[in-house]
């Protein structure tokens, strides 16, 4: 069904991971402007079919989610997602959009196959056009979406399949299943279950059609935060682990909680200590690619990167605010001035995710980014946590739901301050936020690195700028090495001996420049 030499060689590893930022900023125009560029574009499968459902009550402007849906190999399940969902022209103004059911352990086929359709949407057209490998991010803590997810991304043929957000064991073994066609399940964390009991989320592709080809098997990258991670997944994973992205506790989004003995700054953030240091020499024992993320985006950590046995480094925030991210075009501008006028700051919330992982909030003077005051409400519920009820039933709930709808459901009430509604939330930064009764549209809440704050020069230098300006600026330190041991290889250099490059694009210690990253064996995660 899919060329796998339209993924590349085994060996023709990207330099640049693009990041995978949830809701619907790495969305398809992006993936597909960074893979052209010879990097690794990630779409975002989180909220992936909720996203579709909306865009076509929104009119499909430019009409390109129906010409990938019309490419789906199970022609049904479209025909029967726009007559129920495709708006012509778009909704009437201050029209609530209309909502899918809920995700549970078990759903109707229906349920399951708007998932399948709306991963094969965003990855075919992300692979439109082009033989680049193209990626899809996923968190392992929003279980019951993504086996339907992880096989409609793959009858698209998804190249990279990258997951953080909790341990991903069973992830690789899915993959090599479902490229089959094979049944599968996961086991699915349930609060309260009986000890010795486990519950599971089953997908089966033949339930849905009777295919014939086998699919691309893609790679699959674990994003993680210790050493001890990486060597559990690369023992212990359900199948081949392709390699890793080690994050650190300043990128944006959900990172993964200090170890030991929670300790909050006096902002009350987190405190990271020697403890969440990954050691990169011990990632190179294991002998499997990986990539630095959290406050990479520049060429000089891209330097030091590789120099510390790196492939590379994944890069969110840069991406985030240029013009084919799927941000509103009004988020990006007002962010880009706040952090030229140093309005903006970037908060590590230990609270706000119903998650439990802390997670970055942007904060702008003068604008409430952190949907304070929001009426609570869960209609979306990618991040409800199952229970075992009393009568034996499983049960959903939220801390980020009404207080007393969620102590009813059993859980506790301390459970809920500070929480914030993520998925609300993340659907109105990109333009897709729900109407509600009380004619007030849902509130942003803005996620980035803690690197945001610094890019005040850069925003000054572009104001608005592209995906490939992002790739040009990380590669340009490498380029411009390049070129100098190039020149002076030909007998022209200008530095003399000992001056540009060491023959691999890597700076020696005779170009050190101040400013200039430093190198080192172990990074923060």
């Amino acid at each position: 069904m899919t060329n796998p030499a339209a993924n590349g060689a085994p060996t023709d590893l990207p330099l640049i991971i693009q990041g995978g930022m949830g809701v619907g900023v790495s969305n398809w125009v992006l993936a597909k402007a960074v893979s052209l560029r010879g990097q690794l574009g990630v779409v975002s499968g989180t909220c992936i079919d909720s996203i579709l459902v909306r865009r076509l009550q929104d009119g499909d402007i430019g009409g390109h989610v129906r010409r990938a849906m019309a490419q789906f190999p199970i022609p049904h399940v479209a025909d029967a997602v726009l007559q129920k969902f495709f708006v012509a022209g778009g909704r009437p103004p201050r029209t609530p959009y209309k909502a899918l059911p809920m995700y549970r352990q078990s759903v109707s086929l229906a349920r399951q196959q708007v998932t399948m359709l709306a991963a094969f949407v965003e990855v075919w057209l992300a692979r439109e056009g082009h033989s680049r490998p193209v990626g899809m991010n996923l968190l392992t803590k929003v279980q019951m979406p993504n086996l339907p997810t992880l096989y409609g991304a793959m009858l698209a043929g998804v190249g990279y399949v990258l997951m953080g957000a909790g341990i991903p064991r069973e992830i690789p073994g899915v993959l090599d299943n479902l490229a089959n066609h094979e049944v599968v399940a996961i086991k699915f964390d349930v609060e309260g279950l009986p000890a010795g009991e486990t519950e599971y989320l089953r997908f089966d592709p033949r339930e849905h059609w009777e295919p014939s080809e086998p699919l691309y098997r893609p790679r699959f990258l674990a994003i993680i935060s210790a050493n001890s991670l990486a060597m559990t997944l690369a023992r212990k994973a359900t199948g081949r682990v392709d390699g890793f992205v080690v994050e650190g506790p300043t990128a944006g989004g959900h990172n993964a909680p200090p170890r030991g003995e929670l300790r909050l700054n006096d902002r009350g953030e987190p405190i990271y200590g020697e403890r969440d240091v990954v050691d990169l020499d011990k990632m190179k024992e294991l002998g499997l690619p990986f990539w630095i993320a959290g406050g990479a985006g520049s060429p000089e950590r891209l330097e030091a990167a590789c120099a510390a046995g790196a492939s590379g480094i994944q890069v969110g925030t840069l991406f985030a605010y240029c013009e084919e991210s799927g941000m509103t075009a009004a988020i990006k501008e007002m962010v880009r001035q706040g952090v030229m006028s140093g309005q903006v700051h970037v908060m590590t919330d230990p609270r706000a995710s119903p998650t439990g992982y802390p997670f970055k909030v942007v904060e702008i003077d003068g604008f409430n980014s952190r949907a304070e005051g929001r009426k609570r409400c869960c209609d979306l519920g990618y991040l409800r946590t199952a229970y075992r009820e009393e009568n034996g039933r499983l049960g959903y709930r939220c801390p980020a739901e009404p207080v007393d709808t969620y102590v009813k459901r059993g859980g506790d009430v301390a459970d809920t301050d500070g929480r914030k509604c993520l998925c609300n939330g993340l659907f109105a930064n990109i333009g897709l936020g729900q109407v509600r009764e009380d004619d007030v549209d849902e509130r942003p809440l803005l996620t980035s690195g803690d690197e945001l704050a610094c890019l005040g020069a850069f925003f000054r230098a572009r104001p608005h700028y592209t995906a490939s300006d992002v790739v040009d600026h990380l590669l340009s330190r490498r380029v411009a090495l390049q070129g100098r041991h190039a020149t002076a290889v030909n007998g022209h250099g200008p530095d003399g001996p000992g001056g540009a490059s060491n023959g691999n694009g890597a700076a020696t210690a005779g170009s050190a420049r101040p400013g200039a990253a430093q190198v080192h064996s172990r990074v923060p995660a």
